[in-house]
Formats: structure tokens, sequence, C-alpha cells
């Protein structure tokens, strides 16, 4: 079982970027032929035949708007996959697309980034995650952290710091 919840976009924000994504531009579909295509979205790999997007995303830009931070420099914006149409929410135990070396990328509560952690494993398990993402949140000044491929860079979802729990009355 997994202490942190990880987020795929937001519905509201797959609607706009079915529209127009976040550089602007329309929103381009086509037939994924080969799967394997990360999606955002779901959280799991395309099937060969899902109809997909490639879109714009700027993931810090929308949290900053939720939370009132400012990121400045650090909204930044990337590729992410998506599908074209609607999809069934993620539907999975642990984490997801931990198949590859991964970045914890940490940013504060005003949106800059506070370091990250390289995991350096091809095949990373839900306990290694689930250490680095408690010794991430263990920094009172980390409020959410970005899961990112090595090679690219690629944005895959966030995890928030959990809320803290309410003191019980005595």
């Amino acid at each position: 079982m997994t202490t942190y919840t990880a987020l795929p976009i937001s519905p509201e924000a797959l609607k706009e970027l079915r529209i127009t994504d976040d550089a602007g531009r329309p929103m381009v579909a086509f037939t994924d032929d080969e799967g394997g295509a990360p999606l955002r979205c779901c959280l799991r790999r395309s099937a060969p035949g899902d109809r997909i997007a490639l879109v714009a995303y700027a993931p810090l830009r929308r949290w900053a708007a939720e939370t009132g931070a400012a990121p400045g420099a650090y909204d930044e914006q990337g590729p992410a996959f998506i599908h074209a149409d609607d999809c069934a929410a993620p539907a999975h135990d642990g984490y997801p697309l931990l198949n590859a070396r991964r970045v914890l990328r940490r940013y504060s509560t005003d949106g800059r980034i506070l370091g990250g952690q390289l995991l350096e494993d091809s095949e990373l398990s839900d306990q290694e995650v689930d250490q680095a993402l408690t010794d991430a949140f263990s920094d009172p000044e980390v409020a959410l952290v970005h899961v990112r491929a090595v090679e690219y860079g690629c944005f895959f979802y966030e995890i928030r710091r959990p809320p803290t729990p309410e003191p019980v009355p005595k």
C-alpha cells in the first residue's frame, strides 16, 4: 500500500487541453498504432489503436492558480500525452509509470524548485518511491513533488503534501 496519491491531470484541465493546450495550440489527435505512450490523463500506457494527443502542459501553473503561488520562471510547460477523448480515471494500485529511472522534483509553497532526488533503478518498487516521497515531505518547505522522466524531463504526475491531521480535542 502506498502512502501518497499520484494525481493525474485534472478533468477540468483535460477539458481545456482537448481544445487548446497550454502553449495556445489546438489539440491534434492521432491514432496510436504502436501503443506505449505514457498517458497523463489516466496514468497508464496507451494501447494500440487508442486515439491520443501530445499537448503542451504547464502543471505548476495550474497548481499555482489553485494555491496563489507565484512560480515565476519555474512555470514551465512540456509535452504530455493524453487521450483525445474522455477516458476512465486511473485504476491502479501503487505508483504508476515506474518502468524507468525517475526524478522526484520538489517544489515550495511559492512554486520554486527545492531540489530533487534521482531514482536510478529502472524497475522501481512502490516502497522505494514511498520512501523517497517520505524523505521529500520531511522538509516542511516542500508543498508538492513532480515525478518526471530522467532522459527527457517530462512531467508524469504530481504528489501533493498530505493534509496535516487535525488534533484530537481533549
